[in-house]
């Protein structure tokens, strides 16, 4: 690991998050660059080092997450628990980035909520998109947008007002850790957030913002 001031060439000083704050250099692990946004505190791996879009579908397709593995639901939990807790029965919402085996889906649907899928690689339904909903959720999503900004608005777009978004994220605390994070190390994951930074997407759009567990960002549109 090595430190510098000078940004990495190829990267946009402006954070992909917020599209407010300047990037700068944080970190050079192994050699990928990552930076470090000076308002929203995002820390966002310089673009040279994204996978192509194959590259992140072949890693994609390796993971396996059946919709009926206890595991996988107990860690689903997380998010579906105190999401259902806040919603009424019977709404209608969308599992945004639901990969190739939409666990979620499947247990808030076991609870008695309607749910469209949608996932640019193995549901590209653009219908779905075309909607407004109760509730959204991006469980595992948001580490890997290129574009987050634009993503973070299109989900404003998709809630009906007093929706709710539920995002699940490994949230980035301790930067003497950064390098030797497990979550660092999935070459898809190329946007890291912290506690601030879902604060100040909060603030941005207008959301109530709650934190009913680790890694758990739950927003309400207002």
């Amino acid at each position: 690991m090595t430190a510098s001031s000078d940004p990495a060439e190829g990267q946009s000083l402006l954070c992909p998050v917020c599209q407010s704050g300047l990037l700068q250099f944080f970190q050079e692990v192994r050699g990928t660059v990552y930076h470090r946004c000076s308002l929203c505190e995002a820390t966002v791996m310089d673009s040279r080092h994204w996978l192509t879009e194959a590259q992140e579908r072949d890693v994609y397709a390796l993971h396996d997450n059946h919709p009926d593995d206890p595991g996988y639901r107990r860690f689903l939990s997380k998010v579906t628990a105190p999401l259902l807790r806040r919603l009424e029965a019977g709404s209608y919402g969308l599992d945004f980035g639901c990969g190739p085996g939409p666990a979620l889906a499947a247990m808030l649907e076991d609870s008695g909520m309607h749910v469209s899928l949608y996932d640019p690689f193995f549901h590209p339904d653009q219908a779905t998109l075309a909607r407004r909903y109760d509730f959204v959720t991006c469980t595992e999503v948001v580490e890997h947008l290129h574009r987050p900004a634009d993503v973070f608005r299109q989900l404003d777009r998709l809630l009906k007002p007093g929706g709710w978004l539920a995002v699940m994220t490994c949230f980035q605390t301790d930067d003497s850790r950064f390098a030797n994070w497990h979550y660092r190390r999935d070459p898809t994951h190329v946007v890291f957030y912290r506690e601030t930074t879902l604060a100040w997407l909060a603030s941005a759009y207008g959301w109530d913002l709650e934190v009913p567990a680790k890694d758990v960002a739950l927003f309400r549109k207002l």
